[in-house]
């Protein structure tokens, strides 16, 4: 064989080594840069997230300012009672993101393997809302155990019910709802539409309703708070949408948005 003949075969099989590891390497999910020039992976479809009645206002924010950071992205949120939700979860409603207002709800779920692990990125103390008439001259949180109060509170399996209890706890006092509602939401609406004389709940609901209801602060020397963990489900249909959503709200932006609505750093 001559010189250029061998020389022909070798750049031959150079270029066909070239080939073969091209066509063995495994495929990359599509990614985009991100504005602070990080590498991200693209987030495309919809989320759903299941998130704590009192993060309403908050989480609907966040989600219009995730879906205008990623066009064509939609955020459905769902809304309810902890307890409820986690059921939910742990009897298999498809979702992609859990966020709680208590850490035993969410160890539910982690427990059930529906969740590998959960941050708290808030936390939320308790508050009494009374109508801006004030019928019942309420002042103190002592004031809701008076006879012939009528008062507003969660179901006791339900966050807002438990801490509100906790509050009682602290003070020694036994105060007797007239109605126990599926969650804080609803708690506020019996006290907006006057249907009792007070309502315990959470110092952002109070601040949510605006003119419809008078905050009454309770003592810092027996209120009492609870944490909101976040996680993105195992069984996510979109895990990167789940994992991209949790990182928002995580992150300083999101932060920005609970600190405006009354919540604190857990």
């Amino acid at each position: 064989m001559s010189r250029a003949a061998r020389a022909g075969c070798l750049l031959a099989a150079t270029a066909l080594v070239l080939l073969t590891g091209c066509g063995s390497s495994k495929a990359k999910p599509e990614q985009t840069t991100s504005a602070g020039g990080s590498s991200a992976t693209k987030v495309t479809g919809s989320i759903t997230v299941l998130a704590a009645a009192s993060l309403t206002e908050a989480f609907t924010t966040l989600a219009k300012q995730f879906e205008a950071a990623h066009p064509g992205v939609r955020v459905k949120l769902s809304f309810g009672a902890s307890s409820a939700l986690a059921l939910q979860i742990n009897q298999g409603a498809p979702a992609d993101v859990f966020a709680s207002a208590s850490g035993k709800n969410m160890t539910q779920v982690v427990s059930a393997g529906a969740a590998s692990a959960s941050t708290n990125f808030v936390k939320n103390v308790m508050e009494i809302a009374v109508p801006p008439s004030n019928p019942a001259h309420i002042a103190t949180l002592a004031d809701l155990a008076r006879s012939g109060v009528k008062v507003a509170l969660c179901q006791p399996q339900v966050p807002c019910g438990t801490t509100a209890q906790q509050v009682f706890d602290n003070a020694k006092i036994k105060v007797k709802p007239v109605t126990l509602e599926a969650d804080v939401k609803s708690t506020l609406t019996k006290v907006e539409t006057n249907e009792v004389d007070a309502g315990v709940v959470y110092v952002t609901d109070v601040r949510s309703a605006g003119s419809k209801v008078t905050g009454i602060p309770i003592d810092s020397s027996v209120n009492a708070s609870t944490e909101y963990p976040i996680a993105a489900l195992v069984k996510a249909p979109n895990p990167a949408g789940a994992a991209a959503f949790v990182s928002y709200v995580l992150s300083p932006a999101g932060q920005q948005v609970f600190r405006a609505d009354g919540f604190e750093q857990p």
